[in-house]
């Protein structure tokens, strides 16, 4: 199943908001959802996206970290010469302040660049000279306006055992030491790297796509009253969903609301309600527009494919208490979204391009 990141909507029904059970009296196939929406014009969504590319320096740098977090001393680690400044190191280290260690001031195989300013003042100073297998006691103080005020100013020990310098150059012997099925050479790790981050920047493409010609697609429609009971569908939908989700994290559903959403948890609900079901029937009308409909064999069809993959015994018990006909209406709008972003006007431009000049043109 492809997830899709376009409005609220998509994102809940993503995480497994699908709808609740119970009784459905407004089932979207049935309706006359033209009374509610008239549709603007839906083909040729203009959107304005970077190409899809990979940056150099951050791919050079995701090199680095990863080749660097699977050394060992095992594996390749420099162990026969002193700590010197641009070395990383992988070290443990324990922070204490009065005798009593403090929170987030303990870490073992961390990775620290000698000079690279990430520890407070005289850390990683301190470990200037040191041998692998070294261990010693930097008697430090926190900066005065430290962001923990517990610490802000205060002196405290660390203690930091070096336990291997990482080499500075990258060795086919140490890749295929780590023992990475089809990973064996410095340049498959690196071919490994360039697909890993090609496959991101395709997946942020197609993400920013998809809620453009989304945003494009509902700004051009004109929506009438809806009714209280389509409101009311959506609405119950997501509440139990939300009550659950704000449980999970020790909130009551204001608090959650808030601090996510920037609002109370009313205001949600009513907002969702109102933006779920615009987008359903906007959805709805192109696809009745376009024959995009899911048919009952279809739908069944679908379901039976994901019982198979979830390894569920039937479509029974993979839907559970849920409805079918909220995976329906899930299953059609995939195909109108995906019909939207077919037919969008995409308009692409390098890194870096200064699109400011187009945009004066108008």
């Amino acid at each position: 199943m492809r997830k899709r990141i376009a409005i609220l909507l998509a994102a809940l029904m993503a995480a497994g908001v699908l709808g609740g059970c119970g009784e459905q009296t407004d089932v979207l196939k049935d309706m006359k959802v033209e009374k509610y929406v008239t549709l603007g014009e839906y083909k040729g969504i203009p959107v304005e996206l970077e190409a899809v590319a990979v940056d150099e320096n951050e791919e050079a740098e995701f090199m680095k970290e990863l080749y660097m977090s699977s050394v060992t001393a095992q594996l390749g680690g420099i162990m026969d010469r002193e700590v010197i400044l641009g070395d990383t190191v992988n070290i443990d280290y324990s922070g204490k302040k009065d005798g009593v260690a403090f929170d987030g001031g303990t870490a073992s195989g961390a990775l620290l660049e000698i000079g690279s300013g990430r520890f407070i003042e005289g850390f990683e100073e301190g470990l200037i000279g040191a041998l692998p297998g070294e261990t010693r006691d930097l008697e430090l103080t926190f900066p005065e306006y430290y962001d923990n005020q517990e610490l802000a100013g205060q002196d405290v020990v660390f203690t930091v055992t070096v336990n291997f310098i990482l080499p500075t150059e990258y060795s086919d012997e140490v890749v295929k030491a780590l023992g990475v099925e089809d990973i064996a050479t410095v340049a498959d790790m690196q071919q490994f790297v360039h697909e890993y981050m090609l496959a991101n920047a395709q997946a942020a493409y197609d993400n920013t796509l998809e809620s453009g010609v989304l945003n494009g697609f509902m700004n051009n429609c004109v929506f009438e009253e809806i009714p209280e009971n389509i409101l009311e569908k959506y609405r119950s939908n997501v509440q139990a969903s939300l009550e659950s989700e704000s449980a999970a994290y020790g909130l009551d559903p204001d608090t959650y609301c808030s601090y996510f959403y920037g609002m109370d948890s009313e205001t949600f609900l009513t907002n969702y309600a109102q933006e779920a079901a615009k987008q359903s029937l906007a959805f709805q009308a192109v696809a009745n527009a376009e024959n995009l409909n899911v048919t009952d064999e279809e739908l069944q069809e679908m379901l039976e494919e994901y019982s198979s993959l979830g390894g569920y015994e039937s479509v029974e018990d993979f839907l559970g208490e849920l409805d079918r006909e909220e995976y329906r209406e899930y299953f059609m709008f995939e195909r109108v979204l995906d019909f939207l972003t077919e037919n969008a006007q995409i308009t692409e431009y390098e890194s870096g391009e200064d699109m400011q000049d187009e945009t004066d043109r108008y």
